[in-house]
């Protein structure tokens, strides 16, 4: 997993509490099951950077440790709350104790740009669980269908001052999504941030190979149905 493209300037644009991705409606339905999965044991959390998910977690009672591999990301974590973190990369470091709950939220797992390291993720979340505990991730769907013939580029959102990019490389499995942002003047500022799209189903095996096996399976945090329209998932896997 690349550490440089989550330097200072992106740590700071990444952690906007109360709005965007950090706003009640979106944070609330995430903590809450998480919350429930964890059934008051102990929960660690992949890639935890700034806090968004385990500051709330944590203030609910649910003991939460966390792995990252971004400095500046836990610098603006540290401030937040005393969550206990381990600086590494979440294929392989390792920290202490076991756990009921294992979790990684915001399509993170498809910053590993390997399908090996894909699963070596599965295999150290195994590492970390309770026999029958559970590893929980929040990825979205390959948007391909969105493709026009013989193009290789997906606009995903196009919103006053910002325009989202995807472009695909279909035999690798990888993406590269491109941030767009701008105000009245000429000049654009452009973030890029790599990734490997990975399939339901190639995610299900990944898990059989770590020893889980897929115990639901909802379209969003609030447990809605997931069907072929669904653009994202949550997947629970449970540790036989």
């Amino acid at each position: 997993m690349r550490q440089d493209i989550w330097d200072a300037e992106t740590a700071e644009r990444y952690d906007t509490p109360g709005t965007g991705m950090f706003a009640p409606e979106v944070v609330g339905p995430a903590v809450a099951r998480l919350a429930a999965l964890a059934g008051g044991g102990r929960a660690l959390e992949f890639a935890i950077g700034t806090g968004r998910i385990a500051v709330p977690l944590a203030e609910r009672g649910v003991p939460v440790t966390g792995i990252e591999l971004s400095e500046p990301m836990l610098d603006r974590l540290r401030p937040k709350a005393a969550i206990p973190v381990v600086v590494g990369d979440m294929a392989t470091a390792r920290a202490e104790g076991r756990f009921s709950l294992v979790y990684l939220v915001y399509n993170t797992i498809s910053n590993l740009l390997t399908q090996d390291e894909q699963v070596a993720c599965f295999r150290n979340a195994a590492r970390h669980l309770d026999p029958g505990g559970r590893f929980v991730i929040e990825l979205g769907v390959p948007e391909l269908r969105r493709l026009p013939p013989g193009q290789d580029a997906v606009v995903f959102r196009a919103d006053n001052g910002y325009v989202g990019v995807d472009t695909y490389d279909t035999v690798r499995q990888h993406l590269v999504s491109h941030h767009f942002t701008f105000g009245d003047g000429r000049q654009a500022r452009v973030g890029r941030s790599s990734h490997r799209y990975i399939w339901p189903a190639e995610l299900d095996l990944m898990g059989r190979l770590a020893g889980f096996e897929l115990e639901s399976r909802h379209a969003d945090w609030t447990g809605a149905e997931f069907t072929t329209a669904s653009e994202s998932h949550v997947s629970v896997y449970r540790l036989g």
